[in-house]
């Protein structure tokens, strides 16, 4: 029951949508601009830096909500990191399919970067090590090539990587089963993640990608 609960406090949290109200506060409906796309990389190439980073901290924000919430009301479980990241799973289920936008949302990266964070600092350590390798497996590609999107799939998939790695050292303090448990949470965000960028990764393989810094 738990779960389930964390999971609709985290899909309540995630129904902000951080790139629809930005855009409305510059007469712009992002669903039909740009890539259609209510997520900070259509944000900021419809409408600019500003609006970008306005509409990423939206994002990363209600993350931080949702796994803050959690955290309060079961500060004293022994599954607490599983109950944090279904907590992300529901932000990021909110954010990528809000009921009242037909379902129609962003791709999760910002919420993946809040879980990235949330799972360093809050019980993880060595904290340090997750986020600086997650965040260069994102910066690094998108310096060199500019390509957000490939930035994005390869800090997702090198996130899950790292939370099997550390589970396996023991690092959560958690009972094998709750372990395995978030590995699967884990896998399928980052699944969803791919899958929510299939068009991009087409492009990708087409050399058609739109880069970072450039116009539609």
């Amino acid at each position: 029951m738990e779960r389930i609960i964390c999971l609709v406090i985290g899909y309540a949290c995630g129904l902000l949508q951080s790139g629809y109200l930005v855009g409305k506060m510059h007469h712009i409906d992002i669903r039909k601009a740009g890539s259609g796309n209510s997520g900070s990389t259509n944000a900021l190439r419809v409408m600019g830096l500003k609006a970008g980073l306005m509409t990423f901290a939206g994002d990363v924000l209600k993350c931080f909500a949702a796994v803050l919430i959690v955290r309060a009301i079961y500060h004293g479980s022994n599954i607490l990191p599983l109950l944090m990241m279904y907590a992300g799973a529901g932000v990021t289920l909110g954010h990528n399919f809000p009921f009242y936008m037909n379902f129609k949302g962003g791709k999760g990266i910002a919420v993946m970067a809040a879980l990235v964070v949330s799972n360093c600092f809050w019980h993880l350590p060595y904290s340090s090590i997750l986020f600086f390798v997650t965040l260069a497996f994102f910066l690094v590609p998108v310096l060199v090539t500019r390509y957000v999107s490939l930035g994005s799939l390869l800090a997702y998939a090198v996130f899950f990587i790292q939370m099997v790695i550390f589970g396996q050292l023991g690092w959560f303090d958690m009972a094998k089963g709750a372990v395995y448990e978030l590995y699967v949470i884990t896998f399928l965000l980052t699944a969803l993640a791919w899958y929510r960028h299939r068009a991009n990764i087409k492009r990708l393989l087409n050399g058609t990608e739109n880069k970072f810094g450039s116009k539609k």
